[in-house]
């Protein structure tokens, strides 16, 4: 099984997320498309005025854990990919965008690329709290979508979106690795649910937090 590629990529590298999976999913492109349901474009160099997030989703944090925890378990492909969030970002108008953004190419570049930003889109999209969710296949300009929108902190939330580097960077550059909090462990740790793990699959992990860069808050509905 093919690990979690942000993981073991060299920094340079990890932060190169697109570009290099891109090049690693043409050898494997092919997979057939889903389509979305009520799904709109946003521009392709997105600004935060034009990604506003909705000042008012109906959505609750334990409703976008709820669809998080029902994905445990799925697993990706023998080459890194082949998923529904992959199946889903490809016939989405957001892949056109973000390819365009990070270098051009086809949709089906994404079908064997990392996706651990995929899955927290997919979840958002299926929660119906994409507006607040957000979509991206890149963990560095999804972590940045947040902070240009006054949502970025350091309190790990329930529901919030927590984004990862393995060395400890502070830095949205250097950002690895993307996620959904489940809870505070209160101990130096969180909860999260993930997908493109070590395992390459979405599960329940444990993290220390020394290890996070920073978190998204999605505006959510009170329980």
């Amino acid at each position: 099984m093919v690990k979690h590629i942000l993981e073991r990529l060299p920094k340079h590298a990890a932060r190169q997320a697109v570009t290099a999976a891109v090049a690693l999913g043409a050898a494997f492109a092919g997979t057939s498309a889903l389509p979305v349901a009520a799904a709109t474009a946003t521009p392709a160099q997105p600004q935060p005025a034009a990604q506003q997030q909705s000042p008012a989703t109906a959505v609750t944090a334990q409703r976008i854990l709820q669809v998080a925890e029902s994905q445990i378990g799925v697993k990706e492909n023998a080459a890194g990919g082949g998923t529904k969030f992959h199946q889903w970002y490809m016939s989405s108008p957001r892949a056109a965008e973000t390819l365009a953004r990070d270098g051009g190419g086809t949709p089906e570049l994404y079908a064997n690329a990392p996706w651990c930003a995929m899955f927290v889109s997919w979840v958002g999209e299926q929660a119906g709290a994409r507006s607040t969710v957000g979509w991206d296949a890149y963990t560095v300009t999804h972590a940045q979508w947040f902070k240009d929108n006054g949502r970025w902190g350091t309190e790990a939330k329930p529901g919030s979106v927590v984004f990862f580097d393995w060395g400890g960077s502070k830095s949205i550059s250097a950002v690895d690795h993307v996620g959904l909090v489940k809870k505070d462990n209160g101990d130096g740790t969180i909860t999260t649910i993930e997908g493109n793990t070590g395992n390459g699959m979405v599960e329940e992990r444990i993290r220390p937090v020394s290890q996070v860069t920073g978190y998204g808050y999605p505006e959510y509905k009170a329980a």
